[in-house]
């Protein structure tokens, strides 16, 4: 069934106000993909925090146009899909892969984060990347080191007085200087 001129704008609208917000995007292609394994990715791609549509070329070059994925959806050929996001790009780029690592059905084109187009190497190396929670770990447990050192270093000196003191008093050294 062919699309009216209506529905095609219709679509080009709805897509263009999802694309709208999402700084990064993986393209995709695929080749006898079953329903099941559709909806396994999509269910992939939905807990990564992103979403995945099937494209039409011309429409999603006409969608994308005004937003940061803009370079990426222009040109298109084939079969494509996108699976687009705001939020972590190297959460969806590790969903991806390890998905299609199990399904050899499915293969990248290209990606685009914050308006750079990158290829589909680099969208490997992405997803071998921390995501964004573990790096904010890691920078605050490097800013809470120093001071945790420090508060360590402090408390030292009086356990150290402590533990004298306290030998001291076991070892009855207090009791002659008060006889």
């Amino acid at each position: 069934m062919a699309l009216t001129k209506a529905k095609k704008v219709e679509k080009v609208s709805q897509l263009a106000q999802e694309l709208q917000g999402s700084t990064s995007a993986i393209i995709g292609t695929f080749a006898r993909l079953t329903v099941a394994q559709d909806f396994e990715l999509r269910k992939t791609v939905r807990a990564a925090g992103g979403r995945y549509r099937v494209l039409k070329n011309k429409l999603a070059a006409r969608a994308a146009q005004g937003t940061q994925i803009e370079a990426a959806l222009q040109g298109l050929k084939g079969v494509s899909s996108v699976a687009y996001t705001s939020g972590d790009p190297v959460a969806l780029a590790k969903a991806l892969s390890t998905w299609v690592a199990e399904n050899a059905e499915f293969t990248f084109k290209l990606g685009i984060i914050d308006g750079k187009v990158i290829t589909v190497d680099e969208i490997k190396q992405l997803a071998t990347m921390p995501g964004r929670e573990e790096i904010f770990s890691k920078l605050l447990f490097l800013i809470n080191a120093p001071a945790q050192r420090l508060a360590t270093v402090i408390n030292a000196t009086g356990r150290d007085l402590a533990v004298v003191v306290n030998q001291a008093v076991e070892q009855k050294k207090f009791a002659e200087v008060a006889g």
